[in-house]
């Protein structure tokens, strides 16, 4: 799992190019898809857990068509990556 977070410009277009253009790039990559939540305190900033490894999360991220699909979805600065700390029971 990788944990991101990324500012966009306008949620609903983001969601639509996250959703068809940048979903198959992801899945390309290995990607088994993504669950996206809104920040409750930044109304720009969106966060996505994937269903990917780091292998294929850097295939993604040095793709070279990723930026252009990236700048299309409005993202307004490079995402950030969540460092994984462990998973734990109930």
């Amino acid at each position: 799992m990788i944990l991101a977070t990324t500012k966009v410009k306008d949620l609903d277009h983001f969601l639509e190019v996250f959703s068809t253009k940048g979903a198959d790039k992801r899945g390309s990559h290995g990607s088994q898809g993504a669950t996206v939540y809104r920040d409750p305190i930044e109304e720009d900033r969106v966060w996505a857990v994937f269903n990917w490894d780091e292998e294929g999360w850097t295939a993604f991220a040095t793709d070279p068509e990723t930026p252009g699909i990236m700048q299309e979805a409005g993202h307004l600065g490079r995402p950030s990556l969540g460092q994984y700390l462990g998973s734990f029971d109930a």
